[in-house]
């Protein structure tokens, strides 16, 4: 009998991540997973259950490795603007400095997978995304006191997510070149769009 390793787990998330972001989701077999990370297919299966496991996981590790980077320096007893600002650029440079979490993010959310986490989490369903629940309480403190438009929770997260992301893969693309003041001064007009 095989011994489970961690080190097998973390290639194999590893191998799914990076395939995934190249590929994409159809194109990345769980076969093709395995030769990346080094083990055999049924391997896999000694971890996860099946693929969609496998990329929820992908998903899970990938956001809790995330979360604390982004809460560094959290300024929690700042202005609303100064805690939106830090989340922002902070994570706006998480995913320039990581291009391949970023496009796994990408298929991620454009995908059924991650339609139903969005869905669990505008409705108030418990998720462990914590990354969204910080910018969710954001924007729910700053509906309450005035600050934030009184816009559904939808569309806050469009302006927030769908901005940066686009940003982001501009930047990938080569169209614009993000330095420290673009990425502040993309922050700002991120949070012009939405304040009140």
């Amino acid at each position: 009998m095989t011994r489970e390793t961690p080190d097998k787990r973390a290639a194999i998330l590893r191998a799914a991540m990076e395939l995934i972001a190249e590929n994409g989701f159809h194109g990345s077999p769980t076969a093709m997973i395995a030769t990346r990370a080094g083990v055999g297919t049924g391997t896999i299966y000694r971890y996860f259950t099946d693929k969609d496991v496998l990329i929820r996981e992908v998903h899970r590790e990938l956001e809790e490795r995330m979360h604390p980077i982004l809460m560094v320096h959290y300024p929690a007893e700042r202005s609303l603007k100064e805690r939106f600002d830090h989340f922002y650029t902070g994570l706006m440079r998480f995913l320039l400095d990581n291009p391949m979490e970023f496009k796994f993010l990408e298929q991620f959310y454009d995908s059924p997978y991650g339609v139903a986490m969005r869905r669990d989490k505008i409705f108030n369903q418990k998720t462990s995304e914590q990354r969204c629940d910080t910018v969710k309480s954001l924007f729910e403190e700053g509906i309450a006191a005035g600050a934030i438009k009184d816009l559904p929770i939808a569309i806050l997260f469009a302006i927030f997510f769908g901005t940066l992301v686009s940003v982001v893969r501009d930047h990938t693309l080569g169209f614009v070149e993000l330095d420290d003041e673009l990425i502040r001064r993309t922050a700002e007009a991120s949070w012009d769009a939405i304040r009140r």
